[in-house]
């Protein structure tokens, strides 16, 4: 796995690729979680932990030395947080 991780082109738009996608397919399960459980539909922080797994990849990816894909996960990360406050307000 780490070399399947390794190979990726260190590029910023492998980032934002990677940033995009991550947590969209668990968010898009806590969404489902939160629309049919009753106990769950104000645990609006289970979205955030979907944002935080980008935190994760972000720092893996500046440890194993691929700036490029963690500014590309960065500036993504801020972007699924604009939106999660959007939610939150709206």
């Amino acid at each position: 796995m780490k070399q399947k991780l390794l190979a990726i082109k260190n590029t910023v738009w492998s980032g934002i690729a990677i940033g995009f996608s991550a947590p969209l397919v668990p968010g898009i399960l806590v969404w489902f979680l939160m629309q049919n459980i009753s106990v769950l539909r104000k645990a609006d922080l289970l979205l955030i932990a979907c944002v935080g797994i980008n935190a994760f990849l972000m720092n893996f990816f500046f440890k194993i030395d691929k700036e490029n894909i963690g500014r590309g996960i960065l500036s993504i990360t801020f972007l699924w947080a604009f939106a999660f406050f959007f939610y939150k307000v709206l």
